[in-house]
């Protein structure tokens, strides 16, 4: 019999040591967690695959995070601080990785991928956060919403860039998110048969895939355009086209369902926003906007006329029943409504006293309670729960200053303009397409920013930051096409 080497003899031994080693080690956790009774010491088997596949392949962890966003659950922690599992620590895990991309001399890519005005705006934007964290007023909040910023910008912006280079994984993404979503919606839905499909039924459904009726709506509505594009590019009457067809008229139900006003006006204004883009009218309608939000904002001021809309207290209650609900928001009865007009008034009354560098990120809840309006109260005004100011424009004022609102306003337009500049230099029909869903999907989440604070979720966040990183990286395909083009005509001559 030949004797191999010593060192091969080890090379096919090593497999086997390392499954051994593994599921001696899994014994051990398991044991351990037993006998302390610390279960969560069960799970670093769990975490050790998750560090071996990030090492490995780290695509196959930016997969496994895009399958958890739909199913990722709010985890509150002591002394007000909470997180998202498992997206969370999925993120964390996969900033490293990023980090050792951008660290490294030869990687190009990055670099390029920092010179876009896209990204220039984006980093503008995440230096004043920085500027915001270091003056404010309570600095630990502000940090963990630093920390939180830089990680979704490094994973959902800067990695994700690096991913979406090749076409094949824009349709990845779209699967990836959307079977995941799908089931989402239809445990949710199944749940909400057993009240009958009710408004107040739905609010006792959505645990543990969304913290509420607002953030379904968000995610179901910014992933339409998505879903509206899948479906049209595949061959009629295929199955995929059935499966598309009935998944979309499904999220349209599940979107009905979940009595969420914002997420009917998002829709509709994304489907006006077809045109827009179409027809190259995205800068005159923000000018509009912005002239029309000014005249607005000073009627209201001038001779505090804000206070005219001040709520009936006694007559400003939850309803029961969306009909009513529907009813009382033109009536201004509604208490959802009117609560957030109780939060706006104290905001852009706090704006003046820190108006250029705000009071930190993060920081509203903990200051807002001294500049409100009594007036304005309602029933469910000491918010318990905490929540933010539902507007996530004037979060910015109110947490990061005027010149924080100014660099968020401008990434958000410049988004939708550099977007339709590039919609229509993209030749391709299928990098057409996966634009305009971006763009739509963009203009859902400026929708729902108006009277929601949704950027720094899970469900919303991670499309606004991908969809940036999208535009980047067609509109370089674009540039690199456009002088391959211009050099083969030189080369011709």
């Amino acid at each position: 019999m030949p004797k191999f080497p010593q060192n091969i003899v080890w090379q096919t031994r090593i497999p086997d040591l390392l499954v051994w080693g593994f599921g001696l080690f899994c014994l051990i956790s398991v044991w351990s967690a037993i006998i302390s009774e610390v279960y969560v010491l069960a799970a670093l088997p769990l975490l050790v695959l998750v560090v071996y596949v990030g090492i490995v392949d780290f695509r196959k962890l930016f997969y496994l995070l895009l399958m958890s966003l739909p199913v990722s659950t709010e985890i509150l922690l002591p002394n007000g601080f909470g997180t998202d599992l498992p997206s969370e620590p999925l993120m964390i895990g996969l900033f490293l990785i990023t980090i050792l991309f951008i660290i490294r001399p030869s990687e190009r890519d990055t670099d390029n991928l920092l010179r876009h005005p896209i990204s220039i705006l984006l980093l503008a934007h995440l230096a004043w956060i920085l500027v915001s964290t270091v003056c404010s007023n309570m600095i630990l909040v502000s940090v963990k919403f630093l920390l939180a910023k830089i990680w979704y910008l490094g994973v959902f912006y800067v990695l994700a860039s690096r991913i979406f280079r090749n076409p094949k994984e824009h349709f990845r993404f779209f699967w990836l998110v959307g079977i995941p979503l799908l089931l989402t919606v239809i445990v949710i839905m199944i749940r909400h048969a057993g009240y009958g499909f009710s408004f107040v039924g739905i609010h006792k459904v959505l645990h543990p895939f969304q913290r509420n009726h607002v953030n379904y709506a968000a995610m179901l509505t910014l992933f339409c355009p998505y879903l509206y594009f899948a479906w049209r590019r595949q061959l009629f009457y295929s199955l995929k086209w059935w499966f598309l067809l009935g998944m979309s008229l499904l999220f349209l139900v599940a979107i009905y369902l979940s009595f969420t006003r914002a997420a009917y006006v998002a829709l509709l204004i994304a489907g006006g926003s077809y045109f827009v883009f179409k027809y190259r009218l995205i800068r005159p309608l923000i000018v509009a906007a912005v002239v029309g939000a000014l005249i607005g904002l000073g009627y209201l001021v001038q001779h505090n006329k804000y206070l005219d809309f001040a709520p009936n207290y006694d007559r400003t209650v939850t309803h029961y029943e969306f009909d009513n609900l529907v009813e009382a928001t033109y009536k201004m009865e509604d208490i959802s409504t009117m609560e957030r007009l109780y939060r706006w008034v104290a905001g852009l009354r706090m704006s003046p006293e820190e108006p250029w560098v705000g009071f930190g990120p993060g920081n509203f809840v903990n200051f807002y309670r001294g500049y409100t309006v009594t007036s304005f109260q309602t029933y469910v005004s000491d918010n318990p729960e905490r929540s933010g100011i539902h507007s996530y424009f004037l979060m910015t004022l109110v947490e990061q200053g005027i010149i924080g609102l100014l660099l968020f306003l401008l990434f958000s337009f410049y988004l939708l303009i550099a977007g339709e500049r590039i919609y229509h230099q993209t030749k391709d029909p299928l990098r057409k397409g996966v634009v305009m869903s971006v763009l739509l999907s963009l203009v859902v989440i400026d929708a729902f920013l108006i009277i929601n604070d949704l950027i720094e979720t899970d469900k919303v966040g991670p499309f606004f930051f991908m969809g940036a990183a999208l535009l980047v990286v067609i509109d370089q395909a674009n540039q690199k096409l456009q002088s391959t083009k211009l050099q083969t005509k030189v080369d011709t001559k």
